[in-house]
Parts: C-alpha cells; sequence; structure tokens
C-alpha cells in the first residue's frame, strides 16, 4: 500500500500540472472505488481552478476555488498517470485541465477512493478527525511521543502504527525508523527513555524525507505520476531482508505482529 512518501510524492508529481489550472473535463468511469464516488463529482469540480495541493497522512488533497477539496486514496494499486497517450482498462477517473494536460486515476484492484470536502472543514473530515500530528510536522517531537505514550504497555511499533498517536506511519517506514534509532519493535512504548524517544522521532523524519527524495518505495504497483518508479526500496536497511546481514554484521530477523511482517536486527535494537 502506498504510504506517506508515495502519497508526498505523487502530489508533488501532479501540482505542476494542476495547480492554478482550470478542469475542462471531469469524468468519473465508473460509480464506485472502494467505496462510492460522490455523485455530484462531474458537477462540483468540472470548471473549477485547482488553487492548492497537499497531504494529510496517507490522503492526497487537491483544492478548487469553489471550496471544495477533492480527497484521493490510492489503496493498494492506485496511481495518476499523466498525459497517458492510451485508455487502461483500469483508469476510473479521468480529469483535463485548460492547458491541455491529462489525468487517469488508474487503480486495477480498486481499493483506493475519492471523495469531496469542504475546504475550510477538512479537519472535520471523519478519517482525519481522530489523528495524530503530522511526522513531518513541528508538533511531532520527542516531547510528543513522552507526553502520548507515557503509561502505554503497547509495543512501540504498534504505537506508531496508531494514525491517533501519528498520522500517516506505515509499517515499512516504521520498521526502518525503530532500526535507524536502535530501538526493538516490542519494547513497550511507556517505558522508552526521552532521549531514545528524541532520537526516535529524528530517526522518523529522516527516512520519510529520505523516501521523499528517492520517489518512494516501489512494492508491487506503485509507481509515481510520470511513470518512473520509487527507489527507496534499495535504501532499506531492514524491511523485506529477512535473513541478510545488517550493517552491524548480524542477520536481520522477522516475527509477525498483527498480521504485518516486523524486520528488524536483534543486534542493534535491543530491548
Amino acid at each position: 500500500m502506498p504510504e506517506l512518501p508515495e502519497v508526498e510524492t505523487t502530489v508533488r508529481g501532479l501540482a505542476p500540472v494542476l495547480a492554478g489550472q482550470r478542469l475542462t473535463r471531469v469524468e468519473p468511469r465508473r460509480a464506485d472505488l472502494r467505496k462510492a464516488i460522490p455523485v455530484d463529482l462531474r458537477q462540483r469540480m468540472t470548471g473549477a481552478t485547482v488553487t492548492a495541493l497537499g497531504r494529510r497522512a496517507k490522503y492526497g488533497l487537491i483544492a478548487t476555488d469553489r471550496g471544495d477539496t477533492l480527497i484521493f486514496h490510492l489503496g493498494m494499486s492506485g496511481r495518476w498517470r499523466v498525459d497517458p497517450t492510451d485508455d487502461l482498462a483500469h483508469d476510473h477517473v479521468l480529469l483535463e485541465t485548460g492547458a491541455g494536460r491529462r489525468l487517469a486515476l488508474n487503480d486495477p484492484r480498486r481499493f483506493g477512493f475519492l471523495d469531496l470536502w469542504r475546504s475550510d472543514a477538512l479537519d472535520d473530515y471523519p478519517p482525519f478527525a481522530a489523528m495524530g500530528p503530522e511526522p513531518l510536522g513541528e508538533r511531532f517531537n520527542g516531547a510528543y511521543l513522552a507526553e502520548v505514550l507515557d503509561g502505554r504497555a503497547a509495543p512501540i511499533k504498534a504505537m506508531l502504527l496508531d494514525q491517533r498517536i501519528v498520522a500517516g506511519l506505515g509499517n515499512i517506514y516504521v520498521c526502518e525508523a525503530l532500526h535507524l534509532a536502535r530501538i526493538s519493535p516490542t519494547r513497550p512504548a511507556g517505558q522508552i527513555g526521552r532521549a531514545r524517544l528524541d532520537r526516535l522521532a529524528v530517526a522518523v523524519r529522516d527516512v520519510l524525507l529520505a523516501a521523499i527524495e528517492a520517489g518512494g518505495s516501489t512494492l508491487r504497483d506503485y509507481a509515481r505520476p510520470d511513470g518512473e518508479l520509487g527507489y527507496f526500496s534499495k535504501q532499506f536497511l531492514v524491511y523485506g531482508r529477512e535473513g541478510e546481514p545488517c550493517h552491524c554484521g548480524a542477520t536481520v530477523a522477522r516475527r509477525v505482529d498483527a498480521g504485518r511482517s516486523t524486520f528488524f536486527c536483534a543486534k542493534c535494537q535491543r530491548a
């Protein structure tokens, strides 16, 4: 599933095509993806001018001068294709701008979705209402983690994946950040000292920024809007590297927690 860096990369790829442009064509080609596409999507978006693009957690945001924001989630296999020269079977929504640029939302598995929400009330959008701070924002730091994790017995990995604690972190980048911070994924979150939490907050930020710089991680279906693949997977320290050597000389291990694979180095990441 595309995680925060992949969505950020997608939004940055869409910005040169959409920012400041009038949408001359908005064509849903089916009634639903994971959930129903707004029935008035064409009416509310056609003729609107895109005023801003952004991201909240793993959701992309396209704001217009009509006070609406188009919210998209890429699900398992979704991606925007920029200026496609062909029509693919799973191009489910088409956009065209006054400058003649075209976008196609392609989603073979249809686990993504589109929604419309008033721009001045985005904080009230149900998936956003209970979310924690953005991991790249100023509020996310060691002090915040110390406050929110105080007394929590759950493993630190589970806490970082909880969107109420921090918005947008997924399995790949949590594994990588915990390794970089040298913290065991099974460590009870409330037992981690402030100095290590400071280190963890920095590691989360560093891993995400490096992944964004590399264009995200291509696992299975993800590609950037320009069709290029993300290359951060070539920099993975532990994720997907079970049985391979860690940089310390030990062997990367794998365990399953709540149905998800956790990759770690028992030597580097002591409890």
